[in-house]
């Protein structure tokens, strides 16, 4: 039972409502060494910021004489070096006696925590100290000991609860010592007067007082000299860039050059690319002395520059790069070749924006795209110069090589001047294949293709050529041939021979030996030779044409070239006469004539001289494409004269005769127009006459230059006071046509009657034409028929004396007449397609150097006509002044105002909607000269 003197007297009286005392105080106890613990670590922070405080501040105070100095642009002014070792001395010196001091110091214990925390938390008695004490244990009485550990413990829970919040206070900054205290107090407004002094430009002096080989905003700039130069594939000229900032906008692989002057530092360039990738290529600079400093880089993408000197940025560029996309390039319709077609189509469509450098295509053998060494034929497509856009058809001709007549898949490859490239999808078409007559020259090629397609071995070839050699007859009879096809066959025999150099030699001769046999079919020796020299020439300048482009695709266009160039095109010509006079001879053999006509040879020289001096001029001018299709044009006409006989010349001669009578009536026809237009200006006037005359009267022509009313006049006395001559006014033996004044009514009668009968006539004369032109071409034209049946409307309405009614039914006659034309040229075109109209003048023969009487220097053809657009009368509309009238006259200068009259009038009446069509077209046509 616990004695009355062991309880403390001040202990309070227990409620019995609260927790158990001993639990309470047990609480208590238990969160106080927590609360010891977290307040003897802010104690010991801020013992360690008093004990560092000494160390830094005099550290700091060096720092804000270099900053002060820095500001006066004291340190700027050395050398980076000796700048660099007087920061390195400053900063070892302050080091070393930050270090010395801190070692003299020591690390505060619990003991000093705890006199901190009470001195910061007002604590009296030292309570904390407390905390430190034990009890003195008795080793003889353990009854008392236990007794004075529970009055311990009762004490220490006493003295926890008594103590409240535990505080640690802030460091104890100041005074620290006399001189730094003194120090520091000098130096802070010096620094103050120092940024109000430097304004702006204090960070960067500060800066670069603490960075050596840093310049500050105060240290002139150097000079910056940038420029951008054009890739080859997009020539231009240079683009400067402006020594701060700057933007551009440049094709891809441009190159920038920048040089740097008067810096002493290697300068940086740096970029920020705004896409995936770099927008440099190697961008570093080279020193050309110490303080000038270059560099070139390559432009790649877009992106930002800037440009580093000495802690500086001297330039900031924003360059926008377009890219460089590859060519598109794909096939057009229908490649290859038809049957009976030897030349092999190469439809194509190739674009790109800096222009095509070169186009070919590129073909293997159907079913060997996957082998492991598949042979590769490569046709080079000829462009004019370096297009952009080209859309066009090569037909080379591709018969010579062993795949001709086999199908091919091809692909087209194209190569950009920007020196990228593109390959189009593949297509499946087959080559063209010559057609051979010959058995002989048929067995010769057949052997040929299977040999070079592998399909048989080169000794069993020439075996099979020893065979063909024995038993044919034509080479039994031919020594020259006889001996060119036992010496492919030894050749494919030999075994010291390789097997490739053996296949290719023999293909290649027996290629030139079946066209040996199929021109000797006739027995012709000059035929023969003249069919090689064409082949020969043809080869010879489609060399020259190849040759005369650079490889970088760059015509040239040396004289000596031009001079070989006019010896290949002359010696086609050469060979081409040899071949007709081949003919003349083989004609007369065998006793078969030729037509003379001088105009058809005349006509063939022409269009040969025309063709080469065309290709001639192609080919000077860099337009290889277009030289090298005439070239072809010229060869398809050659190979159809290689076969040739005389019966094709006199079918030749009966089709270019065909087209001169079909030209003849276009003559006629033409003829009929002019006519029946004459007879609509005819009826025109009389109606212009007659409004003219019901009008006014009253009008003198004695007076007419004093004032006359010119809105009386009809529109062909206008015409005609201007010095024109109004249509259909042309009268031959320069008789002029009455006015409108001697215009009385019988004299309106009788000319009607004239104009009925002339238009019977040109009905009489229409019939005709129609029956020959239906008899020759088999075809009838439905517009010549209408145009009858209005014709029939004019003499009625003539006969009536209605001359509105007349001119209405003139107007579709002249119509008809034109639909009729362009009828008749419709049903023409293609016709007659047979041997081109391709013949020199044979030996011996003369032309007359220029074109027949009555004959059009510009012949129309089916494949042009019928596309230029025409009037009702038939002619040509436009806005060229082809088809004024060449009498007119320039007034004088007292005429001169009466014709600005004149003029005035006119444009008034064209103005006028409500007369004639054809008066306003014809008023159109004519004031577009004024």
């Amino acid at each position: 039972m616990t004695q009355a003197r062991d309880i403390p007297t001040d202990v309070p009286a227990r409620d019995p409502a609260a927790p158990p005392a001993s639990s309470a105080a047990a609480s208590g106890m238990s969160s106080f060494p927590a609360r010891l613990a977290r307040a003897r670590t802010r104690a010991r922070r801020v013992l360690w910021v008093e004990r560092l405080w000494p160390i830094m501040l005099p550290i700091a105070d060096v720092a804000g004489g270099v900053a002060l100095l820095g500001l006066l642009r004291l340190p700027q002014r050395l050398p980076d070096g000796v700048h660099a070792a007087a920061l390195l001395a400053l900063g070892a010196g302050c080091a070393a006696w930050g270090i010395r001091r801190y070692r003299q110091g020591h690390a505060p214990d619990d003991a000093t925590l705890d006199r901190r925390i009470e001195q910061a938390s007002a604590l009296q008695d030292r309570p904390l100290q407390t905390l430190l004490d034990t009890p003195v244990a008795s080793p003889t009485d353990p009854a008392a000991t236990q007794a004075a550990e529970a009055l311990w413990r009762i004490h220490l829970q006493r003295t926890g609860a008594r103590v409240g919040r535990l505080k640690a206070g802030w460091p104890r900054l100041w005074p620290v010592g006399r001189e730094t205290s003194w120090a520091t107090l000098a130096l802070a407004p010096l620094l103050a007067l120092g940024l109000l002094w430097a304004g702006g430009a204090a960070p960067g002096r500060i800066g670069a007082a603490f960075m050596p080989g840093t310049d500050d905003a105060d240290t002139p700039r150097p000079q910056i000299h940038a420029w951008i130069t054009m890739p080859a594939y997009a020539p231009g000229a240079p683009v400067f860039l402006d020594d701060r900032k700057g933007t551009a906008t440049i094709p891809a692989g441009a190159v920038l050059s920048v040089t740097v002057t008067g810096l002493h530092g290697e300068p940086v360039l740096r970029a920020r690319s705004t896409a995936k990738g770099t927008s440099l290529g190697p961008h570093g600079f080279h020193a050309l002395d110490p303080a000038n400093w270059s560099v070139e880089t390559p432009l790649l993408a877009d992106g930002a520059l800037t440009l580093r000197g000495r802690g500086r940025v001297l330039s900031q560029w924003d360059l926008k790069v377009t890219p460089n996309p590859a060519p598109s390039v794909t096939w057009g319709p229908n490649p290859g070749a038809k049957d009976g077609e030897w030349r092999t189509r190469l439809p194509y469509k190739v674009s790109q924006p800096y222009g095509i450098a070169s186009l070919h295509v590129e073909m293997r053998l159907t079913g060997d795209e996957h082998s492991a060494h598949p042979r590769v034929l490569s046709v080079p497509i000829p462009l004019n110069g370096h297009p952009h856009t080209a859309e066009a058809v090569a037909t080379p001709d591709l018969s010579s090589d062993p795949w001709a007549g086999e199908d091919v898949v091809a692909t087209l490859l194209a190569t950009s001047d920007s020196g990228t490239g593109a390959t189009s999808a593949p297509v499946h078409f087959r080559l063209g294949a010559r057609t051979f007559h010959n058995p002989m020259a048929k067995a010769l090629l057949d052997i040929r293709k299977r040999l070079a397609l592998g399909r048989e071995s080169r000794f069993i070839a020439g075996e099979e050529l020893h065979g063909l050699g024995m038993t044919s007859a034509p080479m039994t009879h031919s020594p020259g041939l006889m001996i060119a096809l036992s010496s492919v066959s030894y050749l494919l025999s030999l075994h010291e021979v390789d097997t490739t150099q053996a296949i290719d030699q023999a293909v290649g001769r027996l290629w030139y030996l079946a066209l040996d046999v199929e021109h000797d079919r006739h027995d012709d020796i000059a035929n023969s030779q003249a069919d090689f020299d064409i082949q020969m020439a043809e080869e010879a300048l489609d060399s020259q044409i190849e040759h005369m482009r650079e490889p970088d695709g760059k015509p040239t266009r040396s004289a000596q070239q031009q001079a070989e160039l006019q010896r290949r095109v002359q010696a086609l010509r050469d060979a081409i006469q040899r071949k007709m006079q081949a003919l003349v001879t083989q004609a007369m053999r065998d006793h078969s004539a030729i037509p003379a006509m001088p105009e058809m040879s005349q006509t063939g020289e022409q269009n040969l001289s025309r063709m080469m001096q065309q290709l001639q001029e192609d080919a000077a001018n860099g337009r290889s494409a277009d030289a090298l299709d005439r070239l072809h044009q010229m060869e398809d006409m050659a190979n159809q004269m290689r076969n040739a006989t005389p019966q094709d010349i006199m079918q030749a001669a009966r089709q270019y005769q065909a087209r001169q009578e079909m030209h003849e009536q276009q003559a006629a026809l033409r003829d009929l127009i002019h006519q029946q237009s004459t007879l609509l200006d005819h009826t025109q006037q009389r109606i212009e006459q007659d409004a003219a005359s019901a009008a006014a009267r009253q009008t003198d022509m004695d007076t007419m230059n004093d004032g006359e009313d010119l809105s009386n006049m009809s529109t062909p006395e206008l015409l005609r006071h201007l010095g024109l001559t109004p249509p259909g006014q042309s009268n031959p033996a320069g008789t002029q046509p009455p006015t409108a004044e001697s215009q009385t009514p019988e004299a309106h009668e009788v000319q009607q009657h004239a104009d009925r009968a002339t238009q019977h006539a040109l009905a009489r004369a229409l019939h005709e034409l129609r029956n020959e032109f239906k008899t020759l071409s088999g075809k009838d034209v439905p517009a010549l028929k209408q145009a009858l049946s209005d014709m029939k409307a004019v003499r009625t309405a003539l006969s009536a004396g209605q001359d509105t009614d007349a001119a209405t039914a003139e107007r579709k006659v002249l119509a008809d007449l034109q639909k009729g034309g362009q009828q008749m040229r419709q049903s023409t075109r293609g016709s007659g397609k047979g041997m081109t109209i391709f013949l020199p003048s044979l030996a011996g023969s003369k032309g007359s150097g220029g074109s027949k009487p009555g004959q059009p220097d510009e012949e129309e053809t089916p494949d042009n006509a019928g596309n230029e657009p025409r009037d009702p009368l038939g002619r040509k509309t436009g806005d060229d002044h082809a088809g004024m009238d060449s009498d007119t006259h320039v007034p004088d200068k007292a005429a001169r105002e009466r014709a600005r009259e004149i003029e005035q009038e006119l444009r008034r009446r064209d103005s006028d909607r409500t007369r004639p069509p054809e008066e306003l077209q014809y008023l159109d046509r004519l004031l577009q000269s004024f």
